[in-house]
């Protein structure tokens, strides 16, 4: 008898495991509890290919006319010469959308962290309420400029901050002790397996997952018509800026996306969500990746300053933003970021679950 229930617990086991570690099903999600009702929804993402960077032609479009992206920042060239075909050779699982106020604000108060803006000497970069516009001719006045005393609390919105706001001002620091957090707190309730963590997307990972199980090289997740974004993503549309009745300098969507600045996570529903069904992908705003910026275009595998400390020390943003133009919300549009204590009213994150990266 001791021996029969021994051998049904050990075939129980074995077939729990087995259940366990098969193949989730693609756009299966789950949701995390950080706690006071505040949930955090991931989607499996399974190994794949697709083609990373983009062609000529998409680079001459983004800098022309209807794509409106700045000519003579080089942007597009730091996407690679050529598409280029990139494997994700494990699955893993990413947010559904950017770690939103409401989620950051969790892991503030359960941790006392405090950001790097937030710090004595902190400052991040966000709106200049004083701004009159882009200067065409002669000295260019950028709209952004280091505030102290503002952070994720307070973006300089000009209305209030909520907590179904993608999370911005934060660094790349700041993302990294949410991302530790989180793993922490999961592995000590048994919910984390060895060998597994929450952490920053790779740059793979992330373009993978932007073009939502796409293998063509495409401008936006949805195909290369700008028109078929409306009701997709929040870019530079032709929308007011508070307080003011003019739209923004950079205003090249033929649509009005209903906010000025940012807008909610997850605003346009199931139209606004890719092939893998993550929202939020082209637009709204920057997501930073865990790798180190190489000027020539991303990586399969993620790539640091120096090999073999695995230090990064200019991080990887990509996607676009609430205030740029369409050519600079695409797939493979990426930037260096100055630092890692660097953040922006314009920069935020998305987690990923997936295997352990060396760091």
């Amino acid at each position: 008898m001791k021996y029969t229930f021994t051998l049904f617990t050990t075939l129980l086991f074995i077939s729990l495991i087995g259940l366990h570690a098969a193949e989730p099903n693609p756009r299966e999600s789950k949701k995390i509890d950080l706690g006071e009702d505040v949930m955090l929804e991931v989607v499996y993402l399974p190994p794949g290919e697709f083609m990373m960077g983009s062609s000529p032609d998409e680079k001459k479009w983004a800098t022309g006319i209807e794509g409106g992206a700045q000519p003579g920042t080089n942007r597009e060239s730091f996407e690679g010469e050529e598409p280029r075909l990139t494997r994700v050779k494990h699955g893993c699982w990413m947010g559904r959308t950017e770690v939103s106020v409401g989620q950051f604000k969790r892991f503030a108060l359960e941790s006392k962290y405090v950001t790097d803006a937030e710090k004595s000497d902190g400052k991040t970069q966000c709106f200049d309420p004083e701004w009159d516009g882009y200067h065409l001719a002669g000295t260019v006045v950028h709209p952004w400029k280091p505030m102290p005393g503002k952070s994720w609390r307070d973006p300089n919105w000009g209305f209030p901050n909520r907590d179904v706001f993608p999370v911005v001002c934060v660094s790349y620091n700041d993302m990294n002790a949410f991302c530790k957090w989180l793993t922490d707190r999961e592995r000590k309730a048994g919910r984390l397996l060895d060998g597994l963590e929450y952490r920053l997307p790779t740059e793979a990972e992330w373009e993978y997952g932007c073009r939502g199980g796409s293998k063509e090289s495409l401008a936006f997740w949805w195909g290369n018509d700008l028109e078929q974004g409306e009701g997709r993503l929040n870019i530079s549309a032709i929308d007011f800026l508070p307080g003011r009745k003019k739209t923004w300098p950079l205003a090249k969507a033929p649509w009005s996306d209903g906010f000025p600045f940012v807008s909610p996570v997850d605003q346009y529903g199931e139209k606004g969500r890719n092939g893998f069904g993550l929202a939020d992908m082209c637009g709204g705003v920057w997501e930073f990746v865990i790798d180190h910026f190489d000027p020539k275009g991303g990586h399969e595998e993620i790539y640091y300053e120096n090999l073999e400390k695995r230090t990064v020390t200019r991080p990887v943003c990509r996607g676009g933003n609430y205030f740029d133009v369409p050519g600079n919300a695409r797939c493979a549009v990426r930037l260096g970021i100055a630092g890692v204590t660097y953040s922006d009213s314009r920069d935020g994150f998305r987690i990923c679950l997936g295997r352990v990266v060396p760091r």
